[in-house]
């Protein structure tokens, strides 16, 4: 077990210290650990309810990170998924309750029920006005079988806003409650497992899941879920989820919802993204009004990897509270979803046009400048795994995969190239490898290629090998300028340079095309194989210092590869 923690014993206590000491709003009662608004005494002078939510810790953000204005007075964190004590939360009730009285917003688990319950109780004999709502929005299992009902979920932090809210607006402790209730009672929530979390405590996985296998309707502990599936997309993933909370809430066709996606800990926001579009997609269809939506990694499970979707009936009084204002750091602010997604033409970005090449090719050299483009572009494609392995021990791994990307594109497009000339030809390959290939690879080869298309486009025909040669100098040029590297740098300008200067060498003594070609080649070869005796200087290679030093350059293979397609073309 790998945890950025000094001790699974002082857990709590580091981290409530750290989001204290780096956030003046923010001050700490460090024996019960409670963390409570720096400004809670003001709230007694201007008559507004106090609200204390918590559990036990590994839900990060929740609860402290709704703790501000507009949101929480308090939380009160226990050890990793475990309530805290009866004292810790009559510690927080006695700190922040003023005339307005104090409200307790608490998850539907056995051990906070128990705990929060009768610190209201104490309070209450000690004349203290204390009120406790159960958030209990988990739709994935039948409650028939067990008098402990439904389990709170991400739901919890829909309900730490509307109640925020209504608090700075200065309703009342029974008006609150009694909105709360019936808010609650349209929340309904359900996630997702792929992968399990482990407690520092325990120091193993909570569960096992098989590595195609997903559960459904999971707990936020790791407690049982619905049902053990195979792995799918997340479309069918959210499908299924809102499915199920439609049907367990009984919502019907145009109600008014606001829709949260919830990550679980260990969901990159790319694939919460992802479910989110998913989950908008599917609750649409199922004839639902989405007027506001929420997103994040909001109430977790440690670094359970997973989802969970919340709906909630809204009116106008509930998004009210929703778009209300507040600074607590962990609430991302809702956002109206767009009623279509505002596509714009592609069109609206095209550059101005660069000017017409003079004349045009004989159909033989047209037709040599198709097949030279094919087969580099085939040579490439074969030539994945290669380049690919190669990149794993010095880079990122993307290489081959990214080059392949681009020739397919190439492939694709072949039919619309114009190859009368190389310049217009050239410069379409340009913007092909330009969105085509992401990473480092794409701009260089889109520029390399743009910088030899405006070197041919005012070169007079027929062309000779001197315009060719003052073509590719120029694309190594445009490389320099763009990424930095010199030759000697391990990268790909170490094929390049030399076949540049071997074909402009053979455009001054008077060689053949063919000739000229198969020198700069073999030239491209040699310079390749020499990057195996230098330390890379630039890109992530260079990272590894003398670690890189034996291994040949992917980008300078890449480039004797598709030079030696050329060449092959030609002779």
């Amino acid at each position: 077990m790998k945890k950025l923690i000094n001790s699974p014993a002082t857990l709590v206590p580091d981290m409530l210290a750290g989001l204290a000491m780096s956030d003046d709003r923010l001050a700490l009662l460090p024996a019960h650990d409670v963390i409570v608004r720096a400004d809670y005494q003001d709230l007694h002078a201007n008559g507004q309810v106090a609200l204390i939510s918590g559990g036990g810790a590994g839900h990060e953000p929740a609860h402290a990170g709704y703790v501000g204005k507009g949101m929480l007075t308090a939380a009160v964190t226990g050890a990793v998924f475990t309530s805290p004590s009866v004292d810790a939360v009559l510690a927080a009730i006695r700190l922040v309750t003023g005339p307005a009285g104090c409200l307790l917003i608490v998850k539907n688990y056995t051990g906070d029920r128990l705990n929060f319950g009768l610190a209201a109780a104490i309070a209450r004999s000690e004349g203290l006005a204390v009120e406790m709502v159960l958030v209990d929005d988990d739709v994935a299992l039948d409650q028939g079988h067990s008098r402990a009902g439904a389990r709170g979920l991400a739901g919890t932090v829909l309900v730490h806003k509307v109640a925020g809210a209504a608090a700075a607006a200065g309703r009342p402790l029974g008006a609150i409650v009694s909105m709360l209730q019936d808010f609650i009672a349209g929340i309904g929530t359900m996630g997702v497992s792929l992968a399990p979390c482990i407690n520092p405590s325990a120091g193993v996985a909570s569960f096992e899941l098989g590595p195609d296998e997903i559960e459904y309707g999971l707990g936020i502990h790791g407690e049982r879920g619905l049902s053990r599936e195979a792995n799918s997309d997340a479309d069918t993933v959210a499908s299924r989820l809102v499915s199920r909370i439609v049907e367990a809430k009984g919502f019907g066709r145009d109600e008014r919802v606001v829709l949260m996606v919830n990550g679980l800990g260990g969901t990159p926001p790319a694939e919460i993204a992802i479910v989110l579009g998913s989950a908008l997609n599917s609750v649409r269809m199922q004839g639902l009004r989405v007027e506001r939506v929420v997103s994040g990694s909001l109430l977790t499970a440690l670094e359970m990897a997973g989802c969970s979707i919340s709906l909630a009936r809204a009116n106008d009084g509930l998004i009210e509270w929703i778009d209300a204002a507040s600074d607590a750091p962990a609430w991302p602010r809702a956002s109206r979803p767009a009623a279509d997604m505002r596509l714009l033409e592609a069109s609206a970005t095209d550059a101005t046009h660069a000017g017409d090449a003079t004349g045009a090719l004989a159909e033989a050299d047209q037709a040599l400048l198709a097949a030279a483009i094919e087969r580099v572009a085939w040579t490439l494609i074969a030539a994945e795994a290669d380049l690919t392995d190669l990149d794993r021990i010095v880079g990122d791994g993307d290489l081959g995969i990214s080059l392949e990307r681009g020739a397919r594109a190439v492939l694709e497009a072949r039919g619309e190239l114009d190859m009368s000339h190389p310049a217009p030809a050239l410069q379409a390959v340009s913007n092909i490898l330009r969105r085509a290939i992401g990473g480092t690879s794409g701009p260089l080869y889109a520029a390399f290629t743009l910088a030899v298309s405006a070197s041919l486009r005012d070169a007079a025909l027929p062309l000779r090998l001197s315009d060719w040669a003052a073509a590719m100098a120029a694309g190594c040029e445009a490389i320099t300028r763009l990424g930095g590297a010199r030759e000697g740098d391990c990268t790909m300008l170490d094929a390049l340079l030399p076949a540049s200067a071997a074909l402009s060498h053979a455009a001054r003594t008077g060689e053949t095309t063919r000739r000229a070609l198969a020198d700069a080649a073999q030239a491209a070869s040699h310079g390749a194989e020499r990057t195996a005796m230098l330390a890379p200087q630039l890109g992530r290679a260079s990272y590894l210092g003398e670690i890189a030093v034996g291994q040949i350059d992917p980008g300078a293979m890449a480039v004797s590869r598709w030079l030696d397609a050329i060449e092959h073309v030609f002779s």
